[in-house]
């Protein structure tokens, strides 16, 4: 059986780092056989690693998506803002298109690539996920047997990391709603994915408080300079010291900062780009912590809280149902399993397999084996995380950001849905 043949358009963390990898792993399963990227060093890189040849490697989308169909398949992650277009073109050309999350900041363009997928007959599938890793699935298979009965509430927790909020959300791409998304869709339409799934009915109504406290001028220390390495005196004990971060503690993080992975590069890259600005002296926007509360058409209810203000990078998460509960904890892959009239507690540890490759709990992976097996039998239907799932998510979000702006009201989501898609 030949691999199904793949473009990939946007050659940054997630795309190159996350799902490209795959088809090394799996060359069987998936091929790359064109890329298209702005950055000359990461598209020359991709080209090399795939065996690319110079007729099979574009600078833009735009480039990529005048060519007749080049493959089955079109993954696309370019940032936020640049999702709808090409996702819309390459779906009229025929290609099943796997879109890294969000869809779109913009709430009609979301439905006009639903609506898109379904007038050309073809998969999008949106990346989210968590709906792939063993720990959700786990979850989701307890409530679907009725163990903890009903589903009354759920109390899920998003803690960013003090690090990779400064890094992402601050210092980064995600750092300007304007230029990319509001916090609860750029990082949380995960967690309104999950919600939504683990509760399996519409949501009806949203509310959601927050706002951008601490990453400000007004807290920067005295003594701070625009960038870390120009001879800050509070560098050494401040805890969001980029040097600390790419040089040091964090150094992980270095690869996505630069192509020059050297200690002189990473220099280079502090001394220049916006990796290495003072926390209180950029120009972002986002939250730094946000709430968001949910009900659902059947009465159930949900509270969401993320926090850039926390020691790891993790979820933890409460279902609490009419005969049980359950309470989990992502990053250990453990869950605990409490039967009210037994008095029971069973405590699970997910297995994740060790295919040599990781990221989100072993969600990107089974995400890209998914996703290949549904376009290898495509037959019509949608996928896990399809376009029409992904949408309703999304504006579970969007209505948390309409509420936020608007003081906290009570936004109903059929009458935002249809305010939005006129």
């Amino acid at each position: 059986m030949k691999p199904i043949t793949a473009i990939l358009i946007g050659a940054g963390g997630r795309g190159a780092i996350a799902y490209a990898p795959y088809a090394e792993r799996y060359p069987h399963q998936i091929r790359f056989v064109a890329v298209a990227e702005p950055d000359d060093n990461k598209r020359n890189r991709f080209a090399q690693r795939y065996d690319l040849d110079e007729n099979q490697v574009f600078r833009t989308w735009e480039h990529i998506l005048e060519q007749s169909k080049l493959a089955d398949i079109a993954i696309i992650c370019t940032q936020d803002r640049m999702h709808a277009e090409p996702a819309k073109i390459a779906l009229a050309k025929g290609y099943h298109v796997l879109l890294e999350k969000p869809m779109s900041p913009e709430p009609k363009e979301c439905i006009e690539m639903e609506q898109a997928a379904k007038e050309h007959g073809r998969l999008l599938t949106v990346c989210h996920v968590l709906r792939y890793t063993p720990f959700w699935q786990t979850l989701k298979r307890i409530v679907q047997s009725g163990d903890i009965g009903d589903i009354a509430s759920v109390q899920l927790n998003e803690n960013v990391g003090f690090y990779h909020y400064a890094h992402s959300f601050v210092r980064g791409n995600w750092r300007d709603s304007e230029q990319s998304s509001p916090m609860i869709l750029a990082k949380s339409s995960h967690d309104m994915d999950i919600l939504a799934y683990l509760i399996d009915q519409p949501c009806v109504r949203v509310s959601s408080f927050g706002s951008l406290t601490h990453f400000n001028e007004a807290h920067a220390p005295a003594g701070s300079t625009n960038r870390c390495l120009d001879g800050c005196a509070v560098e050494s004990t401040c805890a969001y010291s980029a040097p600390r971060f790419y040089l040091g503690e964090e150094d992980l993080w270095a690869r996505l900062i630069t192509t020059d992975p050297s200690r002189e590069g990473i220099i280079k890259a502090l001394a220049d780009g916006p990796y290495g600005r003072c926390v209180y002296k950029s120009d972002n926007n986002v939250v730094d912590h946000q709430v968001v509360n949910l009900e659902f058409a059947n009465g159930a209810t949900a509270t969401f809280s993320m926090c850039g203000f926390t020691h790891d990078t993790s979820r933890s998460i409460q279902v609490m149902g009419t005969k049980g509960e359950i309470r989990g904890y992502m990053e250990n892959n453990e869950m605990t399993v409490y039967r009210f009239a037994t008095k029971e507690k069973q405590h699970i540890s997910v297995n994740v397999p060790a295919n040599g490759y990781v990221g989100h709990g072993g969600g990107d992976d089974e995400l890209m084996r998914s996703f290949i097996s549904e376009v290898r039998n495509f037959s019509g239907l949608e996928s896990r995380t399809g376009a029409t799932v992904s949408v309703m998510s999304h504006m579970m979000a969007f209505a948390a950001e309409h509420s936020r702006l608007n003081h906290g009201m009570s936004v109903e989501l059929k009458d935002y849905y249809e305010l939005v898609a006129r």
